[in-house]
């Protein structure tokens, strides 16, 4: 017999299974075929303490301990955002907001020798980002929660959801019979909400396209940073020995297996290009995934108004593993009655209670 089951197998539900399976019995429902199909299969994940809302930031830094200290799931990256002239104001701005430090332009190229010096006109720097190992990270909690009695099964999207006194959630081949149901389903929450008789919240599922070349110039990228526009117009990451760039694009859209938009990739090459002195001339590969947003853009952690056995772990819109640490132990802090280390300010505006008062 299951205790909770967890709706969703990217880093939100391993996460939260992990932190929940030495003190229940858990089940993680997976639709697809493997884990972290989708948008966690697809990040570009990178830990810096200072991107994102306030509470999400809140989350990152709470998290610090267990990336930082406690692990070796991080690598370093550094973090860097340039502008061109007439965009002064916007770098300013980013710049406080990320905690950069300006840097000479000759600086900037010793980090990034494409930049083109006779366009970019300002630089900014920061070298605590780290780049965070994701697969292991998620195996590792998978690992986990089997570890502890747990189970995970795949290609088991939930098809029915009724409560009596406890949840009976049918899958094309089994039922499960549960006390709580964790709703960590990514683009699809509201879907799962829906099945289950719960007042959805309006969740937006935006797509994110990336597109893969190869290191321009020939030029060895591994210790490059993550190099951003202003007002993240576009950025660009090594990986692998390739450069990958992206539009930050951020397209409202439905739920679905999302695939890169062939002219919004266009125009963020464009934009990046303006910058640097090295052509694009091949695309590798090019992908998408959706970040998902709840109506006021912070994550939505907590027990369901209308129904306290259904649990809200959704709208990381992005920022899902560098919150996963703070984000999953404030769920099972939450599930399991225990007092949460976050303030409670943050608890209280993470809470999905803020839609219903």
């Amino acid at each position: 017999m299951t205790d909770i089951l967890i709706i969703g197998g990217g880093i939100a539900g391993l996460s939260v299974g992990a932190a929940l399976a030495p003190h229940a019995s858990v089940t993680l429902l997976e639709a697809e075929d493997a884990l972290a199909y989708h948008a966690s299969g697809r990040s570009m994940a990178l830990y810096e303490a200072n991107y994102g809302s306030d509470t999400t930031t809140a989350l990152a830094r709470a998290s610090g301990d267990f990336f930082i200290r406690d692990t070796d799931y991080l690598s370093p990256r550094g973090l860097m955002v340039i502008a061109k002239q007439g965009e002064e104001d916007a770098f300013a701005r980013d710049a406080i907001k990320m905690n950069l430090q300006s840097i000479t332009i000759d600086e900037a190229l010793a980090k990034v020798p494409i930049l083109n010096r006779k366009v970019v006109t300002n630089a900014a720097f920061q070298p605590d980002a780290w780049d965070i190992d994701t697969d292991r990270l998620m195996q590792d909690h998978a690992r986990t929660i089997r570890a502890n009695g747990g189970r995970i099964v795949c290609k088991a999207s939930a098809t029915k959801i009724r409560f009596e006194g406890r949840w009976i959630v049918s899958t094309q081949t089994e039922d499960f019979e549960v006390d709580l149901i964790v709703n960590a389903a990514g683009a699809w929450v509201d879907e799962v909400t829906k099945l289950a008789g719960v007042a959805p919240l309006g969740f937006i599922p935006c797509r994110r396209s990336v597109a893969r070349v190869p290191a321009p110039g020939g030029h060895d990228t591994a210790p490059w940073p993550m190099f951003f526009g202003v007002n993240e117009g576009w950025y660009a990451k090594p990986d692998a020995g390739s450069l990958c760039i992206s539009p930050a694009d951020e397209h409202p859209t439905t739920p679905h297996d999302a695939w890169a938009d062939d002219m919004v990739l266009a125009q963020g090459i464009s934009d990046y290009q303006d910058v640097v002195t090295e052509e694009v001339t091949r695309v590798q590969s090019n992908w998408a995934g959706l970040r998902t947003f709840s109506p006021d853009r912070h994550l939505v952690i907590g027990h369901a108004p209308d129904n306290s056995a259904f649990f809200w772990l959704a709208g990381q819109g992005g920022y899902g593993f560098f919150t996963s640490p703070a984000a999953s132990k404030l769920a099972a802090d939450l599930i399991l009655g225990r007092a949460s280390e976050l303030d409670k300010s943050t608890i209280t505006r993470l809470s999905p209670n803020r839609f219903s008062s």
